[in-house]
């Protein structure tokens, strides 16, 4: 179904319930133009996709330098769009539709990743991530392998097939592509391709019974994968420049591109202060917990299965019995598909190592599924909003909501009868507040990958943040691949701290988190600066 085609089919008062801002009529129509816009961003969202060469998407410099010599008419046609007038929730998908323009425009200005990034190549993916799309950047022809049903149906593997040919005329593509000099991206970004062998080795064991056509596709796709590999180790003591973008670029993208109405140095600021922040409510949370029992760790995976289990329905009845949340039906089952499981204690990472004390933390981060949940099963009224915005603009809302409610929740009793696991909510906020500053340094050239992950480290309590498991590198990759991705958990939760402190406000007495939950949820998978505009009206934080 097209953009258009799903926009005919709605209610008219539905439309004009997303176009109206929180003082508006509901029933208002849908502005003037407002078609225009739309039009637009589904002319804009074609344009977006690369053309094809020899089967696999072109990202030649050739193609590129054309393509992007085309982006200033786009946003001239934008720019023309009357917005006078219009409702505040119609500005913000005006808006939106601009920022993706500007996220094309940095990509091909700055951040090249098929040009200084090996990663961007990867076409395998094996899980699905808990975000509105893969974190970081992505080529336009990505295999997700976790939606396929096994074993196959005849049209599936024939799907998979065709879809396995573009691996290698990608790789090949990607020999040529690749012309940059950043060492950390370039070689983690080797490591990534290596994996995707194993992935492809999984692949070939899944299929066993399939046929010929899909069994020499895959084996293709794995020799071009392994020759890909061994040119990219083989280039790799050439590499010797610097990976970050530097702090003024990773500025005008914040701003531009992820509307987080912040600075490099801002960001800078709020993460040191949270870091201290989290440190220094840790230590007290102790003091109060003094001569209390330790936490029991999960011992088998019985145990696993069974306080995972009971967490979700704790949960569930807390904010049930609270009304803290609108419930919906899809809550438990998404939560309960996302449990996770038993591991032995020497290959935790920090994750496990918390969910193994008290799976019901992580569980409260685990938002991220019931917004997926809610975006396959609820059809946004505005079509701009109702898939995954590109260029990880989403994310500010995805990871600032997800770890918000973290620390709300704590606030608000979840945890009052287990004061144990009050520090491992702590624990986990001072480790996204370091991986996040470093992500910072890193941008700017004061750390490498290295220093990085060293200062990571040394900054998660506890020692709970190996060094040696993969968590720590794929976290430092990817905030390295996608500016703005680590901070965006720390910042995201300030502005939506932000926005509780003005609507509870401008509503005094009628505020509730149940109905801020209701409004955020209804603006839809949008950044937060924008949430912020349409529930109070206000276009800048005051």
């Amino acid at each position: 179904m097209t953009i258009l085609h799903a926009l005919g089919r709605l209610a008219p008062a539905l439309v004009a319930l997303v176009l109206a801002g929180p003082a508006e009529a509901a029933e208002a129509p849908a502005p003037s133009g407002y078609d225009t816009l739309v039009n637009l961003f589904a002319e804009w969202r074609a344009f977006e996709r690369p053309p094809l060469r020899d089967g696999a998407p072109d990202y030649t410099a050739a193609t590129f330098a054309r393509r992007h010599a085309e982006l200033p008419a786009w946003q001239a046609r934008l720019a023309a769009i009357d917005t006078t007038g219009w409702p505040v929730a119609a500005r913000v998908d005006h808006r939106l539709v601009a920022a993706e323009m500007n996220g094309f425009d940095f990509y091909v200005r700055v951040l090249k990743p098929w040009e200084r990034d090996p990663a961007f190549y990867q076409t395998i993916w094996d899980e699905q991530s808990d975000t509105p799309a893969h974190e970081g950047p992505e080529h336009h022809a990505i295999i997700d392998v976790w939606m396929y049903s096994f074993p196959l149906s005849r049209a599936d593997e024939a799907k998979l097939a065709a879809a396995l040919a573009i691996i290698p005329p990608l790789n090949a593509q990607a020999r040529l592509n690749l012309t940059g000099n950043a060492r950390d991206l370039w070689v983690t970004g080797a490591g990534t391709i290596r994996k995707q062998i194993d992935s492809l080795d999984g692949l070939a064991k899944r299929i066993e019974g399939s046929g010929r056509a899909l069994k020499r596709a895959i084996a293709a796709a794995r020799e071009s994968t392994v020759q890909f590999v061994e040119w990219l180790d083989a280039e790799a003591p050439r590499k010797n420049g610097p990976s970050g973008i530097s702090r003024e670029n990773y500025s005008w993208a914040l701003q531009n591109v992820h509307l987080v109405p912040m600075t490099w140095e801002q960001e800078v600021e709020l993460l040191r202060r949270e870091l201290a922040r989290t440190h220094a409510s840790l230590k007290a949370e102790e003091e109060r917990n003094r001569g209390l029992s330790e936490m029991p760790v999960i011992q088998t995976p019985e145990e696993y299965d069974r306080r995972a289990n009971e967490a979700v329905t704790r949960f569930l009845d807390f904010l049930r019995e609270r009304k803290l949340y609108p419930m919906r039906d899809s809550m438990d089952p998404a939560l309960r598909a996302q449990l996770g499981s038993y591991v032995p204690i020497e290959t935790r990472n920090f994750f496990a190592i918390a969910t193994h004390y008290e799976p019901l933390v992580l569980y409260t981060h685990f938002y991220h599924w019931w917004d997926l949940a809610r975006m396959r099963d609820e059809l946004h009224p505005s079509p701009i909003r109702r898939e995954a915005l590109l260029y990880n603009i989403w994310d500010s809302r995805a990871e600032g909501m997800a770890t918000a409610m973290e620390e709300l929740m704590l606030n608000a009793g979840l945890f009052d009868d287990q004061p144990r696991a009050r520090e491992v909510v702590w624990i986990m906020l001072a480790q996204r507040a370091a991986r996040g500053l470093a992500s910072l340094l890193a941008h700017d050239n004061q750390f490498d990958i290295a220093k990085a992950k060293a200062f990571q480290v040394e900054w998660t309590p506890r020692g709970w943040m190996s060094p040696h498991l993969d968590l720590l590198g794929f976290e430092q990759q990817l905030y390295l691949r996608q500016p703005g991705y680590g901070t965006s958990y720390v910042t995201g939760k300030h502005l939506l701290d932000e926005l509780i402190r003005i609507r509870a406000h401008q509503l005094g007495p009628d505020f509730s988190l149940y109905r801020f939950f209701d409004e955020v949820n209804g603006a839809g998978m949008i950044p937060m600066s924008m949430i912020h505009w349409q529930l109070t009206g206000q276009e800048t934080l005051q």
